[in-house]
């Protein structure tokens, strides 16, 4: 399932619907919920991912995967860092994920958003970060490779292959 939060582009909601039902044709996109207001971290004007996947955790069923889409920008935890920037999360395994588009390149907006966003489903799936450079799963490491990232390494498109997944 597809939630956009608050104003996300309903044009991107329903380009990312079109990519990602090329992989799960079981993919639906939901009307837009505002941003949850116990999400917002108001001393860095950013909304903790952590609290947005909590949210949709509690949607429905385990089968159902969630991804939140938003324009704000987002954070969790990260070591000692209390405040760290994301581009996404996707807890591993899990049934929900955030992305963002807030440190993407606003030219290539598309193609970087759903890179970010199958990343993070993938963690959904249980993959961890993979060291392949060209890999979607590889850790952004507080950049944005985006655009170094060409598909799924064959390792990481064979776990989600017997997951379900229709890549080619």
């Amino acid at each position: 399932m597809i939630q956009p939060l608050g104003d996300f582009s309903p044009e991107l909601s329903r380009a990312m619907l079109q990519q990602i039902r090329q992989i799960n044709t079981k993919t639906y996109l939901c009307k837009p919920l505002p941003m949850p207001a116990q999400a917002y971290y108001q001393p860095r004007n950013r909304y903790r991912a952590d609290s947005i996947i909590h949210m949709l955790r509690h949607k429905s069923g385990a089968d159902t995967v969630w991804i939140a889409l938003t324009h704000k920008d987002i954070s969790a935890t990260k070591g000692d860092v209390a405040d760290w920037g994301l581009m996404g999360l996707g807890f591993r395994p899990g049934n929900a994920c955030v992305a963002s588009t807030f440190r993407v390149n606003k030219d290539k907006v598309k193609d970087q958003f759903f890179k970010i966003a199958i990343h993070e489903l993938g963690h959904t799936q249980g993959l961890p970060h993979c060291p392949v450079p060209t890999c979607y799963m590889r850790d952004a490491e507080g950049g944005n490779p985006t655009d170094e990232e060409t598909g799924f390494c064959p390792s990481c498109k064979e776990f989600l292959i017997r997951k379900g997944w229709q890549l080619k």
